[in-house]
């Protein structure tokens, strides 16, 4: 299972971190935190934790695949991130054209599909058309999704999901008793992943716990794993860790345990 360790890694795993493969999360989703704090201890410019954080989703995503992950969801920039310095945005904007175009064919040789959601077209045009890109090269690929949340918000998805159905309403085409919990799910940005939209386990980096507007009507029922190490140092053993940890909770969904 663990073939992107090497022997050495594979050796220090704990006996008891032996994953079971049949409960492995379908969803996982990560709020990649810490790029900044990473460089910065490090005596670096904030960008160059981006930097590294960007090889650390390669390394991350092949683990991921490998281990029989459905999607990936990285939380990659926030509607509230325009709020940082220009510097930073812009060299933020510039990363997913030097990503995709480095890592597109190692995603099509793990077949490895991207899916983007977020207000993309409030993006920089060079980025649209790199995400745009990645979308078509890998729509064949029938593997994990690779989805990033890029200009992503929750209560901004939210909102323009009520303002839709709020639409269809007046428009004559929805009336408000048909307005289910099934039915905004349809109206979100997670809608293209099926039956993987909700994540099974959220995953944040350097020891912080928030949930910063990410992903709140799909998180009602995740398990959520909080870690120390900022992401750029966040690596396959911290992955399984991570499972391992999920496949000890016991999800109830409210229910009671059998």
């Amino acid at each position: 299972m663990f073939s992107w360790l090497n022997k050495k890694d594979q050796a220090t795993l704990p006996d008891e971190m032996t994953l079971d493969p049949d409960n492995i999360p379908a969803h996982i989703a990560i709020i990649m935190d810490g790029n900044g704090r990473w460089a910065q201890k490090r005596h670096l410019p904030r960008v160059a934790g981006h930097k590294q954080g960007m090889d650390t989703v390669k390394v991350i995503t092949q683990a991921a695949s490998d281990l029989g992950v459905k999607v990936l969801t990285l939380y990659a920039f926030s509607t509230e991130n325009w709020k940082r310095p220009a510097d930073e945005v812009n060299y933020l904007m510039k990363l997913p054209v030097d990503f995709f175009d480095t890592f597109v064919p190692d995603l099509i040789k793990h077949n490895v599909r991207v899916n983007v959601m977020g207000y993309t077209d409030q993006l920089p045009q060079k980025t649209q058309d790199a995400v745009n890109k990645a979308i078509e090269d890998t729509k064949a690929c029938t593997g994990m999704v690779l989805n990033f949340a890029l200009n992503y918000g929750s209560r901004a998805e939210i909102t323009t999901a009520m303002q839709t159905i709020a639409t269809e309403v007046k428009d004559g085409q929805l009336e408000p008793d048909q307005i289910t919990s099934e039915l905004i799910d349809e109206h979100l940005m997670t809608q293209s992943l099926g039956q993987y939209r909700d994540p099974d386990v959220v995953i944040r980096t350097s020891g912080e716990k928030r949930i910063s507007n990410f992903l709140l009507w799909q998180i009602a029922y995740s398990e959520f794993v909080f870690m120390a190490p900022h992401w750029p140092e966040f690596t396959p053993e911290l992955l399984v860790q991570a499972i391992d940890e999920y496949q000890h909770r016991k999800r109830r969904f409210g229910g009671l345990s059998k």
